[in-house]
């Protein structure tokens, strides 16, 4: 049997086809377009997800038989508001995890409402990215739209619900909505209340390996698919890499260099830290996890090298850096704000250090390094808590860079492992189809007997010495500037 896994992704959809053995038997990725229609607001049209989703698809079983494809399953950006009438028409394109228009309404939910209570409520604190802000904000600027909402769903929900029908959602995706108890893994009644919105408007909630449906028959004749396939609830972007990673179990430890960088801890027990600068969330293996995010990773590297010095060339780039741990020029990597641990939607991205000396590569070196220190932040909060990782996975595109995944090891100081196939969310997609399909008895069990670490990265004394000392003084700038974001906007 095949299982698809489908990464709905910020830039594009990758659609990844797998056999029951857990062999990738292909790969496909189609673009859509990102609206940015006012300066720090981002947006998508679920429709153009849709029809990406449905060609990818087509193309990525064109060869191969077909009505042996048993399950979809998803891995998707999180926390991004789809709006839904009664005629099941998009209301409004798509607000995006990314988006940084909700300063005022996570404001008042911080300060107003409190922190201490919506971590009660929720296990997490408001931050601008996250969904319940952004009902605020329509309920406040778009009160016709507001009027209109029969469903509320996330964006890889809006897409099993365009494949079956299934109103759903999965409690990993959910626990970024800031609407969800995540210890008690049900609807938060006192945050619908805060949102003026009603429990028929949020979809059932599913754990990210159970079948929420089957192909609509018109899908599936338009798709070639059976009928029978089972279409699967699928987890957010993060967990779903976790998975494709296997990291699932206690006390495991994923790096993901996508758009945006994460770290995520699994854990089999429902933990917060104090201070909420890391996300609390469900886990896609029925447990939960700890996740520290920033909001702009590899997309860092990306605006350097294709807006600023104009190539697409990055291997070459990277090759002329050659002294890790000696670099003076430093960079923060807000540049779409930052949430952990600083929660700041005004940050920017920063250079300071640069002198007549400074060069391209050092430069391009500490584009590098802004985000692999800014990872350590959340790294840091995590050790705080008296959590002791000695190793993590690593997936996403800034993993293929043997250069970046060096720094990562010596910066955070610990064992770097690459693993055989690094396709994240799309990987972890069909892992999770072919658990509820049946081929594996858990998701552990398929992490066990699919994942392969392929190389290990290990910190190297001297080296991790020069980069605790950059990394003391890269701790330093943030605290020192913050106060001029806002002046800046």
């Amino acid at each position: 049997m095949y299982y698809i896994g489908v990464d709905l992704g910020t830039s594009a959809v990758k659609l990844l086809l797998m056999d029951g053995s857990g062999k990738i038997m292909n790969i496909v990725s189609r673009e859509y377009p990102l609206s940015f229609p006012h300066p720090g607001w981002s947006e998508q049209k679920p429709e153009d997800w849709w029809e990406q989703s449905k060609e990818g698809i087509k193309e990525l079983t064109e060869g191969f038989d077909r009505s042996q494809v048993a399950g979809i399953s998803f891995g998707g950006q999180m926390h991004g508001l789809v709006i839904l009438d009664s005629e099941d028409q998009v209301i409004r394109p798509a607000i995006l995890w990314n988006d940084g228009r909700t300063q005022k309404q996570t404001d008042y939910l911080n300060n107003e409402i409190g922190k201490a209570k919506l971590s009660q409520y929720t296990a997490n604190i408001a931050f601008a990215g996250f969904t319940a802000p952004k009902i605020l904000w329509v309920k406040e600027n778009e009160p016709e739209n507001f009027n209109k909402i029969c469903k509320i769903m996330l964006p890889k929900d809006y897409l099993a619900y365009k494949l079956s029908g299934s109103f759903c959602t999965d409690y990993s995706d959910a626990s970024g909505m800031l609407l969800l108890d995540v210890q008690h893994k049900c609807w938060s009644k006192e945050m619908m209340e805060i949102c003026g919105i009603r429990e028929e408007q949020l979809a059932k909630l599913y754990e990210s390996y159970e079948v929420v449906g089957t192909l609509k028959p018109e899908v599936a004749a338009e798709l070639g698919l059976p009928e029978s396939c089972k279409v699967v609830a699928g987890a957010g972007d993060n967990a779903a890499a976790a998975v494709g990673t296997g990291t699932v179990g206690d006390g495991m430890c994923n790096v993901s260099l996508g758009t945006s960088g994460t770290i995520f801890i699994s854990s089999e027990n429902f933990g917060v830290d104090s201070n909420n600068a890391l996300h609390a969330f469900a886990h896609a293996d029925g447990h939960y996890h700890l996740m520290g995010c920033m909001l702009s990773a590899a997309s860092c590297n990306k605006w350097w090298m294709d807006e600023i010095i104009g190539t697409k060339d990055y291997p070459a780039e990277q090759a002329k850096i050659e002294k890790l741990g000696e670099n003076n020029v430093f960079f923060l990597p807000y540049l779409m704000g930052e949430r952990s641990p600083h929660n700041n939607p005004n940050a920017r991205g920063t250079f300071i250090g640069l002198t007549m000396d400074s060069t391209r590569a050092d430069m391009t070196q500490a584009v590098l390094e802004g985000v692999a220190f800014a990872i350590r932040d959340s790294f840091e909060v995590a050790k705080s808590l008296g959590i002791q990782i000695e190793r993590t996975k690593i997936c996403g595109g800034g993993a293929k860079s043997p250069l970046w995944k060096k720094m990562i090891a010596n910066i955070l100081n610990i064992k770097v492992d690459s693993i055989e196939s690094e396709e994240g969310p799309a990987m972890g997609g069909a892992m999770l189809a072919a658990v509820a399909n049946g081929e594996f008895a858990s998701v552990e069990d398929a992490a066990a007997k699919i994942v392969k670490v392929t190389k290990t990265i290990e910190p190297e004394p001297e080296l991790v010495a020069k980069y605790e000392e950059k990394y003391r003084k890269f701790a330093k700038i943030y605290p020192t500037v913050k106060d001029l974001f806002s002046e800046l906007l």
